[in-house]
């Protein structure tokens, strides 16, 4: 099995910074793409940033280069530097993996979801 565990999140004020950490683990062979989505009350869930394994990022359009993301394919990680939040900014945010694991298998896999809360 594979799991992925968040850290991170919480409340920031508007113009603050949080970063979010997720650690991948379990049977896995390969990781093909981590990143991160992001679901507001009453919204579809949304990609806010994913980086590929040969490295291109691929980012949504709310994100407006205030966010980083990062890889650590060396500990299975991957992390989401947030600067410049805003109150749109407030939503639960995802993990996710694109992970082909020991038996063969490829399949998309998402964290719990951690709260980010920006206040104005």
């Amino acid at each position: 099995q594979v799991q992925l565990v968040e850290s991170g999140g919480g409340l920031a004020q508007s113009g603050g910074s949080l970063r979010l950490s997720c650690a991948a683990s379990g049977s896995i062979f390969i990781i093909h793409t981590m990143g991160w989505y992001r679901q507001a009350p009453g919204k579809q869930r949304e990609l806010v940033a994913q980086i590929l394994s040969g490295g291109t990022i691929n980012s949504g359009d709310a994100i407006q280069g205030r966010f980083t993301i990062s890889r650590d394919n060396t500990k299975n990680t991957v992390a989401l530097q947030m600067n410049g939040l805003k109150p749109e900014d407030t939503a639960v945010y995802y993990c996710n993996a694109k992970i082909t694991t020991m038996w063969e298998r490829t399949s998309d896999y998402w964290g719990q979801g951690t709260q980010v809360t920006v206040s104005s």
